[in-house]
């Protein structure tokens, strides 16, 4: 063979082994972007996995009201403050008494919670669903909170309760609108009771059913909740989609109103505007106080729960402020 058809057919060669080297890359990268595209798709099926649940109003002949729509998955933003919370509770755990904790946040719409299947007795904190079945009845019967109940009988309640504020005096009448600034505003237990000898239980029950908790034995000693199932009741009062607006905005004034100052206020600035109700249980043996509430911040807010058990009121008391200061400071930087 000649040089030349020597040099020529290493030539077609060096082109036919380059073509095969380019197509081979080309596999190559098509089959690294295909990786790639499988992982994007990967990720992308994994946050879909994270879906939305639409809690609508059942029972109705033609609508299904929407009250609210919530993502599944908690908050990576919120990641941070949940761990904040976890070392405060821990702390308490270790030297204060504190036998268990749950939090609940919600905020711009993100919520994450700590320890969120421990139960609980609400004390006081279920006079916001007598609240809301209270003015629930107004609305299907017009004029009841102008109904005026007579106070002729002592009621006692058998409970030790260390957060004692005004109660209504024996002998007196008051309408249920009136009850219901005694029951929210200074948690008192006599206006409580009252409210409930006049209340519609099959409304309540239905309030529970509707929002999607477990709907109470009214026969029962007593009721659990956790920190999460609470919040819904707050929730359904602020969306305003539950009870109509004149009475949802009447609710969360009385909310706003309420005294007790030994728990969530302690860790947020000096006239915060606040909407709240604290519950105070247990026994000799266990003390429980809670509360939940909305603080309201200069472009928007967020939804605090916070329950928790323990041997000292006062240092469950500290526990909750705490915890309040840290979700306070923390919601605010993230909203500025």
């Amino acid at each position: 063979m000649s040089s030349f058809a020597s040099r020529k057919f290493s030539f077609i060669q060096v082109i036919i082994t380059s073509l095969i080297i380019s197509l081979m890359a080309s596999g190559m990268i098509y089959w690294w972007l295909s990786d790639k595209e499988a992982a994007e798709l990967a990720v992308n099926s994994e946050k879909k996995s994270c879906e939305y649940n639409i809690k609508r109003i059942s029972g109705l002949k033609f609508v299904k009201p929407i009250l609210w729509v919530d993502e599944n998955c908690e908050s990576d933003n919120l990641v941070s403050t949940k761990l904040k919370v976890a070392d405060i509770i821990e702390k308490y755990k270790q030297v204060n008494g504190v036998t268990a904790a749950s939090v609940y946040l919600r905020a711009n719409g993100e919520w994450t919670v700590f320890n969120e299947n421990e139960k609980y007795q609400p004390g006081s904190l279920f006079k916001v669903p007598v609240l809301i079945t209270i003015l629930k009845m107004d609305e299907e019967h017009p004029g009841f909170l102008n109904k005026v109940i007579p106070y002729t009988n002592k009621v006692e309640t058998g409970k030790n309760i260390s957060y004692v504020s005004k109660s209504i005096q024996l002998g007196q009448s008051y309408t249920v609108k009136e009850l219901l600034t005694y029951m929210i505003k200074y948690s008192d237990n006599a206006a409580t009771i009252l409210l409930e000898s006049n209340m519609d239980n099959k409304l309540m029950q239905k309030l529970f059913s509707d929002i999607g908790v477990e709907v109470p034995n009214v026969y029962a000693n007593q009721y659990l909740f956790t920190v999460k199932d609470y919040s819904l009741f707050m929730r359904t009062i602020f969306n305003a989609g539950y009870l109509t607006i004149p009475n949802s905005e009447f609710a969360a004034e009385l909310l706003s109103e309420c005294d007790f100052k030994d728990g969530i206020m302690k860790g947020i600035p000096a006239n915060t505007k606040i909407a709240h109700k604290f519950g105070e249980s247990g026994n000799q043996n266990e003390k429980q106080l809670h509360e939940s509430a909305v603080v309201y911040l200069d472009n928007g807010g967020y939804l605090l729960t916070v329950m928790t058990k323990g041997t000292d009121l006062k240092k469950l008391s500290d526990l909750i402020g705490e915890i309040s200061k840290v979700v306070y400071t923390d919601v605010k930087n993230q909203s500025n």
